[in-house]
């Protein structure tokens, strides 16, 4: 076949197809695909019937017009290979040069590396031939591209294929090293040739540096002039490993980017996981919690097969029946071809849920991954505030859903105010002037980001009113932003705001700032809450002045010390962009360590949904994490770290609102303990945690080397009330009701699970042949 020369045009030097795309074939795994077609002894409702009738038109008609988008990968390929064979037939050499970079780039994003590789090694071979010389940043984006295609290869051939739970962990152990070194090879000698031509170019020397850990002759055959120095990746605190289990329960699922939510689904107490992928052919899935250390998947018992994508989920108790239900987000990066519907999926109590999104009255069609559940107005029924992503010509107004008590929601964001037309990628709610009313905070994509008070009734008319005070507040930045949340990291009693950054050029951004060198990284932003309506930004004293480029965010309590931890999963649709997931250990509200190697949290596969919970009901909280990028061949494992424990006392809380929405979201909770030092009291604000992951809706509270309890005090949303439960017991599980002044024993039983075990394999289709063609 010939190979004809690069055109080079558009955005990239290679002219690569626009991120605005949805992926929606199916790989081979049987654990992401799923056959529609299939009949099961389950019976859907109908509202669940018109939602996959509604998400199967989408996918028919995303196929039909593969270059709307840019993640229909397969898809995208096959076309771009069609017209480039069309354009040789008919000698219009021009057509061929522009098709040819496209077609090579598709294939890589599809995880058809090897022949990505091949195409590009026959250009390289043409435009010798043809004697022509590339213009120098031309030849590198060449060079690169190669480089990716080898270091997929080898992810593919190892990571994937023999698959163990050291794989991808930075600073690669023994156990992580690649047993078919000739993908990293393979990088390795285009790398270190940029590099010898610009020994400036971190992005090469990045790569290099990993590609060598592969290999497991990092530091020592790394060049000493480009070596990132293996102190960047220390530790300030040893936290303990947390080792992957998610393969020997059957919770690594190999999919692509996505949300997830740990809850009690079924009311048995033992917590549950739910995890879905963004492609719109991408299954959610449904695991039971046995409590004997086993999970089994109830996807299709649960009525959920055939309810597909979502970049993001949370769980809700909207109808007050005591149930979690689930809300779940799609359309997310597509701009005008992500007009999708978003799905509310009640728990019927029985094990099953019944898409209910339509005759709630929350359908309608903007892309989002972004939403919060709060009772915005203190009549205890939890409303849905929606962040929509609004791009030019294609405008899309923020949503609130106000409940109406009897399962269904009238739409009044404009009237509230807050009917925002921006590219919001989080939202959070929280009340950060402790005035009784939840507020809301809107972390905004290239903009400042929006902290709307909540106001109440007006006295015209008596709508209810939110007034954006983000400038008076101070907490505009960071201008390139995603993830979000409101806590209370330094125990005051106030709620903080935590936002980190989501902008870089390149992966030597990232580089640079692990160096200490100068870069164009956008960074995070933490917002310590002055007590007074404005917060004061304490990012560089907290240590915490850094390029995270983080997409999925969850907080909790590692060490159950009483101060709240946080993890970031990292990364952006770039194969290029390889870099840890990284986790941060709360020093006593002063400021916060990094401890991603030493708990082993540093994989460099992208992760997203986060959620911290105890899935062992042993008192302390393990992580799990949907992993997987965007583009179709950037399948990655999800996993679960299992925490080692620390000897700090605990207590967990399962509040039931009465007057209060009976989930309880947004009750604040104090609990005053004594310690060898005196009276110490640690906050908690009922809720899943940040925006892009799911935590339980029982609180996990770690109390450190408490005493005992002296009380614990609660704030309930709904009547305003402060009551104070006496008589609880360190390391316990408790059931408290609003109006009861006592709590209620909640006795479960903790299990164990295998500490270290993930299964060798994958059923991945890659092409496998030859290079040389």
């Amino acid at each position: 076949m010939v190979i004809f020369l690069f055109c080079f045009s558009g955005g990239s030097t290679f002219g690569a197809l626009p991120p605005q795309s949805l992926q929606t074939k199916a790989t081979n795994d049987p654990l992401c695909a799923v056959d529609l077609t299939a009949r099961t002894n389950v019976v859907q409702p109908a509202g669940t019937r018109r939602m996959i009738e509604r998400l199967t038109k989408l996918r028919e008609e995303g196929a039909a017009n593969p270059e709307r988008t840019g993640f229909l990968n397969e898809e995208l390929a096959a076309l771009l290979e069609k017209k480039l064979m069309e354009a040789i037939r008919s000698t219009n050499i021009q057509e061929a040069f522009a098709y040819q970079p496209q077609w090579a780039i598709q294939l890589l994003h599809s995880g058809n590396s090897e022949k990505a590789l091949r195409v590009f090694a026959g250009y390289e071979r043409n435009a010798e031939a043809k004697g022509m010389i590339l213009a120098p940043p031309v030849r590198r984006e060449l060079l690169l591209w190669k480089a990716m295609c080898y270091l997929r290869i080898g992810e593919q051939e190892n990571c994937l294929t023999n698959h163990t739970v050291e794989s991808c962990l930075v600073p690669i152990s023994k156990n992580g090293v690649h047993k078919l070194p000739r993908g990293s090879q393979g990088a390795i000698d285009i790398l270190s040739g940029l590099v010898a031509e610009n020994d400036n170019d971190l992005d090469a020397e990045w790569l290099r540096n990993i590609a060598y850990m592969t290999l497991g002759e990092y530091p020592d055959k790394v060049p000493p002039k480009s070596l990132i120095p293996p102190h960047v990746f220390d530790s300030d605190y040893d936290i303990k490993r947390f080792p992957d289990v998610a393969g020997g329960l059957g919770l690594d699922i190999d999919d692509l980017a996505g949300g997830s939510i740990v809850e009690d689904f079924d009311g048995d107490g033992n917590l549950d996981v739910m995890a879905s992928s963004w492609r719109l052919n991408g299954q959610l899935r449904l695991f039971h919690n046995n409590g004997d250390g086993t999970f089994t998947e109830r996807t299709t018992e649960a009525g959920l097969q055939g309810i597909t994508g979502g970049l993001q989920m949370m769980q809700t108790d909207y109808n007050n029946d005591g149930f979690p239900d689930v809300f779940l987000l799609r359309g997310a990066w597509f701009g005008a071809a992500g007009h999708y519907p978003n799905s509310l999926l009640r728990n019927n109590g029985n094990g099953t849920f019944e898409d209910v999104t339509e005759s709630a009255g929350v359908l309608s069609f903007h892309p989002t991954q972004t939403a919060t559940w709060f009772d915005f107005d203190g009549d205890g029924w939890l409303d849905l505030f929606i962040g929509n992503e609004t791009t030019p010509g294609d405008i899309n107004p923020c949503e609130l859903y106000r409940n109406n008590h009897d399962g269904t929601f009238t739409q009044c964001a404009a009237d509230a105010g807050i009917a925002v037309t921006r590219f919001v990628k989080g939202v959070t709610s929280g009340d950060f002037n402790n005035d009784g009313r939840p507020d809301l905070y809107l972390s905004i994509r290239n903009g400042p980001n929006i902290l709307f008070r909540n106001d109440g009734p007006a006295t015209n008319g008596g709508k209810w009113k939110f007034t954006d005070v983000t400038v008076q507040a101070g907490v505009t930045e960071p201008i390139f932003s995603f993830p979000t949340w409101f806590w209370d990291y330094n125990n005051d009693g106030l709620l903080d705001l935590m936002v980190t950054g989501y902008s870089i050029e390149s992966v030597g951004d990232i580089a640079a700032d692990y160096l200490g060198l100068p870069n164009k990284g956008e960074r995070a932003r933490l917002y310590k809450n002055n007590g007074d309506g404005t917060f004061s930004d304490v990012t560089s004293s907290a240590g915490l002045y850094k390029v995270l480029h983080a997409m999925g965010a969850n907080f909790g309590d590692l060490d159950n010390d009483g101060w709240l931890d946080f993890y970031v999963g990292t990364g952006d649709q770039d194969f290029s962009t390889l870099v840890p997931n990284r986790m941060f250990r709360n020093v006593e509200g002063k400021y916060f360590q990094d401890v991603t190697t030493s708990g082993g949290f540093g994989h460099i596969q992208k992760g997203h949904g986060i959620s911290f919970a105890d899935f062992d009901n042993d008192g302390d909280q393990d992580i799990y994490e949907v992993m997987g990028g965007a583009y179709s061949g950037d399948n990655y494992r999800n996993v679960l770290y299992l925490n080692p424990g620390h000897g700090n006392h605990w207590i967990t809380l399962k509040l039931e609102g009465i007057h209060s929405n009976r989930a309880a979201i947004g009750a604040r909770i104090r609990v005053i303990v004594d310690t060898a030092q005196g009276e110490r009291s640690i906050y908690k604000t009922v809720g899943t945690g940040a925006s892009f992951g799911a935590s339980p809706l029982r609180q996990e509270i770690g109390l450190g080397m408490a005493k005992n309890i002296r009380a614990v005090e609660i704030f309930w949303p709904a009547t305003g009330k402060t009551e104070i439960v006496r008589g609880l017991m360190l390391d316990h599980f408790y059931k408290i009701r609003e109006g009861d002044d006592a709590g209620t024993l909640w006795a479960l039983k903790s299990f164990p699970f295998p500490s270290q075990t993930a299964p060798q394999g994958h059923t991945h289709a890659h092409e496998s042949a030859g290079l040389g063609q």
